[in-house]
């Protein structure tokens, strides 16, 4: 399956799946007037909400390169996962304030079996799809798709919150369906944060992790005709990694030979899944343009009395 095709299946599953969670949270708390499972209701109607914004995006991150993007559309997920984080702080919110409400004014309610089985049941489907949207946002590298798997990672806890308000409620302490409503809220906001942080990274262009920059490097020096590699400057653009280096080869080579060294430390780097484009200089290893710095490499052999 390519990513363009998966990438839009879970989109619309987790799409389905929140529309059905907001129909039978939303039903139990009509019926029981549970603040708790209210509170749950709202999350998932604001997980509904995000759903419907996150299979748009990811309709148009999944287009083509064109004239305009030549480089396609990637860029634009990062933006969706913040709104994403948007509509997760704002839920939090709302339903924060109507917990408190319900503890001082006293108006709780006492959900029941029913708000017990929806409560319960709503934790075991979240665990399952946030699961699901990691393995798939690990295998495509979607910023979007992970946003989508820490919510549902999130929600597993606020259900799990709920049903431990509403089963306090049921043995005699009423309080604890809003306090649980009040807990439910926090997890909330927590995760909007989560996906602020993790994707302001992506827009502002930050280096990846150092593991991948050192894959980098030995996949550059694994060619046997690369004897330095310095200058690796690795960085997001959108969820997706450029990288520009140097490389360091014996200056007698022809432009046909150099050519196809490029070509095939190009095609190793990019075969990093994390990796979109990789731009590479050569430079002749006799000119000695090595840096007495962290970020020159060479293969150990001597480079016009330089090592």
């Amino acid at each position: 399956m390519n990513r363009t095709t998966a990438l839009r299946r879970v989109g619309l599953l987790v799409l389905g799946v929140n529309a059905i969670l907001v129909v039978a949270k939303g039903g139990v708390y009509l019926a029981t007037g549970s603040i708790a499972v209210g509170s749950e209701a709202v999350n998932s109607l604001a997980d509904g909400v995000y759903s419907l914004v996150v299979v748009w995006g990811l309709y148009v991150t999944t287009q083509p390169p064109d004239p305009d993007h030549p480089h396609g559309h990637e860029r634009i997920e990062p933006f969706v996962s913040l709104f994403v984080a948007l509509g997760i702080l704002i839920a939090g919110v709302a339903v924060l304030y109507n917990a408190v409400q319900s503890i001082e004014t006293g108006a709780v309610a006492v959900g029941g079996l029913p708000a017990i089985a929806v409560l319960g049941g709503a934790a075991g489907v979240k665990y399952l799809l946030y699961r699901y949207c990691l393995r798939m946002s690990r295998t495509y590298h979607s910023p979007a798709i992970e946003a989508t798997a820490l919510d549902n990672r999130a929600d597993v806890l606020t259900a799990l919150a709920a049903l431990i308000g509403v089963l306090g409620a049921s043995v005699g302490w009423p309080v604890l369906d809003p306090v649980a409503g009040a807990v439910v809220s926090l997890g909330i906001m927590y995760t909007g944060i989560e996906i602020v942080v993790d994707n302001v990274g992506y827009l502002i262009g930050v280096a990846p992790p150092e593991e991948l920059r050192e894959e980098i490097i030995d996949r550059a020096l694994s060619h046997p005709d690369v004897h330095g590699v310095h200058d690796v400057v690795p960085h997001h653009v959108g969820p997706e990694v450029d990288v520009s280096l140097h490389l360091e080869i014996e200056g007698n080579r022809s432009l046909t030979d150099a050519h196809d060294i490029e070509t095939d430390v190009v095609e190793s780097i990019r075969d990093i899944p994390e990796v979109d484009d990789v731009f590479v200089h050569l430079d002749p290893k006799e000119l000695g343009e090595w840096k007495d710095t962290d970020d020159s490499y060479t293969d150990g052999t001597d480079t016009n009395g330089i090592e």
